[in-house]
């Protein structure tokens, strides 16, 4: 829940990759429930406003004209006029027909600049769009420069809010893949930037997904449906049920400048168990989420003292494997490795990898994988081994079967 001590004068929500569509789709539901679900939480805090509400481009699946009405329409219907509202564009809009027309569609629309920066509360709020595709073009860079310098002049304490659509290449989980690098160095000289992205559509429950070096950077999830930024799972980057999976954030920041951001799943309805601090944001000694401090004091994940490797529809090539979640005392386990071995020859004959689905507000007890193309008759070792976000592994859980 939001922070009962911590006295905001300005809150905010940021969403990304809604993917409106122009037939009739569950997108729209959730977009509409979590503005509504966000001033339900307002209602409920002594400071009882929404300031803002930010959405980070691929708000339309194609960038037709009719859904970027949809989307007009329901945050027109759903937002009190006490809230401001800026969209950034990038390739999803520009899908149906080109860079040009979206722009063009995007002013008619919306009667807002595709670039901007507006004060609220005190606070500078900068969105930039996309050039084409996930670009940034000179003009672009040219753009946050010199609006990052008067945001700067006015306070340089304070925290300034960005917002771009695809990640800055190298910080947040999901933007080795899904990240651009021409703003970085123009970000660089800026620690007090607290920026907002998505493209990836990486859960926002991934502790990577905040990250601090030169200066902030967070993920933004998506409303639609997950990928993740690894490549070795056996389902490649889209897991299983990826579509149960809608995500966004809702920030605040008090008279000092310090900032609270809380990850919010409205699949469930529910907050997730993390709330990120930024007291002083303007300081890049005071950051507490750097890959030198979470690396260093990574804790381990650990298979309980009663777990144990189930077998089930065992036959004469295979068997399926079924076995409980490991523990860890902070975030989630991340992932699995599975590892079948010929006990004859002691080599490893089937490896696995496999996400924990911590994704999932509801993560499940038990984890299933299937292996067939063994030989019959033959003993068999299964060892599973628990990954933390942090590249710390468990003792493996191990257990031993014949084929029929």
């Amino acid at each position: 829940m939001l922070q009962k001590d911590f006295k905001p004068i300005l809150r905010f929500m940021v969403t990304s990759d809604v993917h409106i569509k122009d037939e009739p789709c569950i997108e729209e539901e959730r977009l509409e429930k979590a503005i509504k679900r966000v001033y339900q939480l307002c209602e409920e805090s002594e400071y009882n406003k929404l300031d803002a509400f930010y959405s980070v481009g691929d708000f339309a699946n194609s960038g037709t004209e009719l859904q970027m009405r949809k989307f007009k329409e329901i945050v027109g219907k759903n937002l009190k006029p006490e809230t401001q509202y800026a969209l950034t564009m990038a390739s999803h809009e520009y899908h149906s027909e080109g860079v040009e027309a979206a722009y063009e569609k995007f002013g008619r629309i919306f009667e807002t600049p595709v670039d901007q920066h507006r004060v609220i509360n005190g606070f500078h709020f900068i969105s930039i769009t996309c050039s084409q595709g996930c670009n940034f073009h000179s003009d672009k860079i040219a753009f946050a420069a010199k609006e990052l310098k008067k945001a700067r002049e006015a306070d340089p304490r304070k925290p300034i809010f960005v917002f771009q659509h695809p990640h800055i290449t190298d910080t947040v989980y999901g933007s080795m893949l899904w990240g651009e690098d021409e703003l970085y160095s123009t970000y660089m000289d800026y620690p007090q930037i607290i920026d907002f992205s998505g493209h990836s559509h990486a859960p926002i429950n991934n502790p990577r997904s905040i990250h601090q070096k030169h200066f902030t950077s967070l993920g933004t999830g998506s409303l639609s449906y997950t990928e993740l930024d690894e490549f070795d799972k056996y389902y490649g980057t889209v897991p299983p049920m990826k579509a149960n999976f809608a995500q966004f954030l809702i920030v605040e920041a008090d008279a000092e400048g310090r900032v609270r951001i809380y990850p919010y799943d409205i699949f469930t309805d529910n907050f997730f168990p993390y709330v990120w601090e930024i007291d002083e944001p303007w300081n890049p000694e005071s950051f507490k989420y750097t890959d030198d401090i979470r690396f260093k004091t990574a804790v381990t994940p650990y298979f309980a003292e009663d777990a144990k490797i189930e077998f089930l529809d065992l036959d004469d090539d295979g068997f399926r494997v079924k076995f409980p979640q490991a523990e860890i005392s902070e975030d989630y386990v991340n992932d699995y490795k599975v590892v079948v071995i010929e006990k004859a020859t002691n080599t490893i004959v089937k490896q696995t990898s496999m996400w924990s689905e911590y994704y999932f507000y509801n993560m499940p007890e038990y984890l299933e994988v299937a292996y067939t193309d063994l030989n019959p008759e033959t003993e068999y070792e299964v060892k599973i081994y628990a990954g933390s976000f942090w590249r710390t592994t468990s003792a493996p859980l191990c257990a031993e079967i014949k084929t029929l």
